[in-house]
């Protein structure tokens, strides 16, 4: 099977999904499966604005690139795709898009959550709330859950 190279993008503009799903597999026959998953931006009951998500550039290209090259030695895959907003993002708007592409489903399914697991944990990304009433911002603390999640797949190494 040929080398993947998967498409790392970390860009400041929204991205369709559709046209991401289509620039992956429109010259592939061999793929079998897509899973995607697309992150939104919640309003968290109505009290949040927008979320403010920042970043080193050279650091999180190169984080999410190396969790990319783990991902392509765990499962066999015909394609991936990774692009992760930054800047002011509106609720119902798109932060993260990860497409991954197999002969199978399961081996896309698997990379896909993998992927996510690990963005959520190891990528360089901080985000700030800003609040619709005015009040201070504030910095997003991690979760225990994301950080159960990622467990899972470290116990299977």
């Amino acid at each position: 099977m040929a080398k993947i190279d998967p498409l790392i993008l970390i860009q400041s503009d929204d991205f369709d999904t559709a046209a991401e799903i289509a620039r992956l597999t429109s010259s592939r026959h061999d793929i079998g499966a897509v899973v995607t998953f697309s992150g939104l931006c919640r309003d968290e009951a109505g009290t949040l604005s927008a979320l403010e998500i920042e970043h080193y550039p050279g650091m999180a290209s190169s984080e999410i690139g190396r969790i990319a090259d783990e991902v392509l030695e765990r499962w066999t895959l015909t394609g991936l795709t990774v692009i992760h907003r930054y800047g002011m993002i509106r609720p119902g708007e798109n932060i993260v898009l990860v497409v991954a592409a197999s002969a199978h489903r399961s081996a896309a399914f698997e990379a896909a959550s993998f992927l996510m697991d690990y963005l959520k944990n190891a990528a360089p990304f901080w985000k700030k709330e800003h609040l619709a009433n005015g009040a201070t911002s504030t910095w997003v603390e991690a979760k225990t859950t994301d950080a159960d999640a990622l467990k899972r797949w470290q116990l299977q190494k």
